[in-house]
């Protein structure tokens, strides 16, 4: 349990979760935020600011970057099929061609250029073990959503759940961009 003192006062971030759960619970069967407001007998105010602290997407331009991956051409399909605005997918041999076949400069110009066209988009989703993550997290200051596939150092090609990855693009694209 991950209890807190805060100024002579317990916060109990269990129940802090439950709440947020069941207010985007209500929220996501339709009700209003006045609505969840009164029925949870919390201010309109909390709950909008709690849905901008969340909000990942709102018809933003969207990017994924994801490696070593072993079935980028599935990935890339369903990125186009939902309008995803930019996507890079590498495997374990071109990941390491990308490096290899590069001088340092070249490499850190590539680099550097990459996480420009990152930064540019609104919504970043990316794909790859924990430690690749956590620096994409640390790099970009947009919303991010991660898909770790692993533990670092991932050596091999990982195979990504096309589902898994399908609903998450699907969650964060709307619906005039499906299909385009």
């Amino acid at each position: 349990m991950d209890l807190y003192r805060i100024s002579g006062k317990t916060v109990s971030k269990q129940q802090i979760d439950k709440w947020v759960d069941r207010i985007l619970e209500l929220r996501s069967q339709g009700l209003s935020q006045n609505d969840v407001a009164q029925k949870l007998n919390v201010d309109r105010t909390f709950i909008s600011r709690l849905e901008s602290l969340g909000e990942l997407r709102k018809g933003k331009g969207i990017a994924v970057v994801g490696f070593p991956v072993a079935n980028g051409a599935a990935l890339e399909q369903i990125c186009r099929d939902y309008g995803v605005d930019w996507w890079l997918f590498l495997n374990e041999k071109e990941r390491l061609d990308f490096l290899r076949l590069k001088s340092g400069l070249e490499l850190f110009n590539e680099i550097m250029s990459i996480l420009a066209r990152l930064r540019s988009y609104d919504v970043v989703v990316t794909v790859g073990s924990n430690k690749r993550v956590q620096v994409f997290e640390a790099l970009l200051d947009r919303s991010i959503y991660s898909m770790e596939i692993g533990q670092s150092p991932l050596t091999n090609d990982v195979v990504v759940d096309v589902e898994e990855f399908r609903q998450i693009i699907a969650n964060l694209c709307s619906s005039e961009e499906k299909g385009k």
